[in-house]
């Protein structure tokens, strides 16, 4: 039987799939080769292998000694060579966007929601009892049938747009059927649960790791953060038990810096009075507004073009440095599929040019944004944010057809009763917000430099991107052409560059082409709703 430290669904599938052979040993081995004279040390020597018994017990024992010593010492890239890939099932999309993807430094690769319809009863169960379990079933299967009745409600909503960006194709229109429908379950799943199950692989480094373990107690999700690293940290064990030499223990969540931050301001959950008000306020209605920037950008981007080159202003203007750098007719790096930007001498010039953001997006959207490594963002504990009354983002489609919009309103409000009642019978605000919707609105502040903001716009500009992070990343492309029009007049989508570069075929998307030639508009004519 299920306890308080364990939830009442399946419990969540952790495999540990590949990994680095005799990875403690090569650490060591990385760091004693640091300081060796006679070449690189192999991860065999530092285990004593081959050798008598007692030698290898004695190198066992200097291996395990230096270890601790580096690893107290901050000395911490010995560990990253070492890699973990773990096949995870059943985890909650709540986990993953409030712990395993906030942060940069791993790789996943996630069942989407916005193309794979998500199954009845599919999703976590915390450990509650008697009435609130009751409740919180029935919202989270309420939830699941309402996200089935909107996927039909926009289904004529979507087939409309479609047919319009697509006339050609109204003549068979059984033939996209499948296409439209999976448009509708894109938007309808904004009324999912956050607690609704994904399967994924993820890759980490044995630092991260490390990280992970010793901060499964952080807000958001600390009960599923220890169930699922734990089980991590158990296959890591299980296949390299050495590493339990400088495995530290989780820190207790009373004991973190956020909980005794927010416990300090001495008004218990929720929001400050007008603290959202004002928010939303001081975005002028954009889903994204930028809030800080260089003042000098472009000139520091000419100088740092000009000193890759050793050429003065006179012999390179700033507008031509500019060009160097951004346009991709100058730049066939900016043409092509793989990024290169990042180890390209010129491209790293765009490193000194920083924007910061103040954002709202949905849960949803967010777990998207936040897929971005390289453009960090601040996010919430949630329960600071969350009110009392349903804050959730109206997608386009949605707001389309009046009839559509009651039903989502609808449709929050109710899991916002849920959710109160569950407080009122007791649960503990971290397992009542399963319940979120993936539409709740989430605030916060992201930043970046220009380098790796310009491959985020160049992906999320495409019409295939999802509409919500598609607007935030053209309101943020618009404000920076407005501020820095010889830098802003770059932030293009992938066929806009690959024009501009000669590539062909200027759409990389093939069978998935949006069906709207954006390389000839101006970006100010961007504009769509599917």
């Amino acid at each position: 039987m299920p306890g308080p430290d364990s939830f009442l669904s399946p419990p969540p599938e952790v495999r540990l799939v590949n990994r680095f052979e005799r990875g403690f040993d090569n650490a060591v081995a990385t760091a004693r080769t640091c300081y060796s004279a006679r070449g690189i040390v192999s991860p065999e020597e530092v285990a004593g292998l081959g050798l008598s018994a007692e030698e290898a017990e004695r190198r066992r024992e200097r291996r395990d000694a230096l270890a601790r010593d580096i690893y107290r010492a901050g000395h911490h890239t010995t560990f990253q060579h070492a890699h973990f890939q773990f096949a995870l099932s059943r985890v909650s999309r709540q986990f993953l966007w409030s712990f395993l993807h906030s942060h940069p430094f791993y790789n996943s690769e996630q069942v989407s929601q916005r193309y794979v319809p998500v199954r009845e009863g599919e999703y976590a169960v915390p450990p509650l009892a008697g009435e609130a379990l009751a409740v919180y079933r029935q919202a989270a299967d309420r939830m699941q049938r309402e996200y089935r009745e909107l996927a039909e409600l926009l289904a004529p909503v979507a087939r409309g747009a479609f047919f319009r960006l697509f006339p050609a194709r109204r003549h068979q229109p059984e033939r996209w059927e499948k296409e439209i429908r999976k448009k509708a379950q894109e938007v309808a799943r904004y009324l999912l649960p956050v607690a609704t199950f994904a399967h994924l692989y993820h890759t980490v480094s044995a630092v991260t790791l490390f990280r992970y373990w010793r901060l499964a107690a952080l807000y958001d999700t600390p009960l599923e953060q220890r169930l699922v690293v734990g089980r991590m940290v158990e296959a890591v064990l299980a296949a390299d038990p050495e590493y339990a030499a400088v495995l530290e223990e989780p820190i207790p969540l009373e004991e973190t810096p956020e909980h005794a931050a927010f416990a300090s301001l001495g008004r218990g959950e929720g929001p400050a009075p007008g603290f959202r008000e004002g928010f939303d306020r001081s975005l002028g209605g954009a889903t994204s507004r930028l809030i800080d920037w260089p003042q000098r950008a472009e000139a520091t981007l000419a100088e740092a073009v000009r000193e890759v080159l050793g050429a003065g202003a006179a012999e390179l203007s700033d507008d031509r440095a500019l060009e160097l750098a951004l346009d991709p007719a100058a730049n066939r790096y900016l043409g092509e599929s793989l990024r290169l930007t990042t180890h390209s001498k010129l491209g790293r010039t765009l490193s000194h040019v920083h924007y910061v953001f103040r954002k709202r997006l949905s849960h949803s959207a967010d777990s998207q944004d936040q897929r971005h490594r390289m453009t960090p963002g601040s996010r919430p504990i949630l329960a600071a944010q969350l009110g009392e009354e349903p804050d959730v983002v109206v997608p386009r489609l949605v707001a389309e057809e009046p009839a559509v919009e009651r039903f989502y309103h609808d449709a929050s409000a109710r899991t916002w009763e849920a959710m109160a009642r569950l407080r009122r019978l007791g649960a503990p605000v971290e397992l009542v917000h399963y319940l979120l919707p993936n539409g709740v609105a989430v605030r916060f502040t992201e930043s970046a430099d220009l380098l790796h903001l310009h491959h985020k716009l160049t992906l999320r500009l495409c019409y295939n991107a999802q509409e919500e992070i598609w607007q935030a990343s053209l309101d943020e492309a618009s404000q920076i052409r407005a501020l820095h029009p010889r830098i802003g007049r770059w932030l293009l989508p992938p066929c806009g560059l690959r024009d501009r570069a000669g590539a062909r075929p200027i759409c990389p998307e093939g069978p998935r082409y949006c069906g709207v030639p954006v390389w000839r508009l101006d970006p100010a004519a961007y504009r769509r709703l599917l």
